[in-house]
């Protein structure tokens, strides 16, 4: 990623079309991009992403599309046309999904960049564990981000302490996008996997993923300056 683009992507994580216009407007000068998931494009649709790819900012579709290789090529096919930068699936679909998902997204040009979710940021080693998951959450991240390169993605979704294994694991060009993301003394949440902002960028990570220090705070404008500004951008 260049060097002097702004890595913080905010994660408008609400159903509500207006709040997320609201905020996307408001953070636009201090954040890279934004970020919608499925609580949001399962309330709003088609319209409302492209209502928010209209405020100029890069946004990410953080869907994790996880299903056989044909009916994701068909989800990814709907959705490329929609202006997002960024659209994700899970890395646990298998390598013949994700080469689905890469070429449905080259339906549109310029092709959005497809990412794959490695083991979300809400899960320790015991829940991989429980899920029949040998080895530890880093573990499986490097095996999945690995898998992922084979398959054609552009990067990885994963946790800020997989960062450096990731890139050493997959070399410089490969995109690595981090939640899990807090500010010093900020609360966790449901987050377990976490990292500060400035060591996530300190350990290689092209994107930032901030939700509720951002959106939770009295002045969202005024928390994502503090945290840009941290930063240098």
């Amino acid at each position: 990623m260049n060097s002097k683009t702004n890595p913080i992507f905010v994660a408008l994580d609400t159903p509500d079309l207006a709040t997320a216009s609201s905020i996307a407007t408001r953070v636009a000068p201090y954040v890279g991009g934004l970020k919608v998931g499925l609580e949001f494009v399962s309330a709003n649709g088609p319209e409302g992403v492209r209502t928010l790819v209209k405020t100029g900012r890069p946004v990410f579709l953080d869907v994790k599309l996880h299903d056989i290789p044909n009916t994701v090529a068909g989800a990814m096919k709907a959705l490329a046309p929609l202006g997002a930068a960024i659209i994700n699936v899970h890395a646990s679909g298998g390598a013949a999904m994700m080469r689905a998902a890469v070429e449905a997204a080259a339906s549109v040009q310029p092709r959005p960049k497809v990412l794959a979710v490695t083991v979300l940021t809400s899960l320790e080693a015991a829940d991989l564990s429980a899920m029949g998951v040998s080895g530890s959450p880093m573990e499986q991240v490097v095996r999945l981000a690995k898998l992922t390169k084979e398959a054609g993605i552009d990067g990885v979704v994963c946790s800020p302490l997989e960062i450096e294994a990731v890139r050493a694991a997959c070399g410089p060009d490969f995109l690595i996008v981090t939640p899990g993301v807090r500010p010093a003394g900020g609360s966790l949440d449901d987050q377990r996997r976490v990292m500060t902002p400035q060591r996530a960028l300190a350990a290689g990570a092209d994107i930032l993923v901030i939700g509720r220090p951002i959106t939770g705070a009295a002045d969202p404008a005024e928390a994502a300056r503090a945290i840009a500004a941290d930063l240098g951008f």
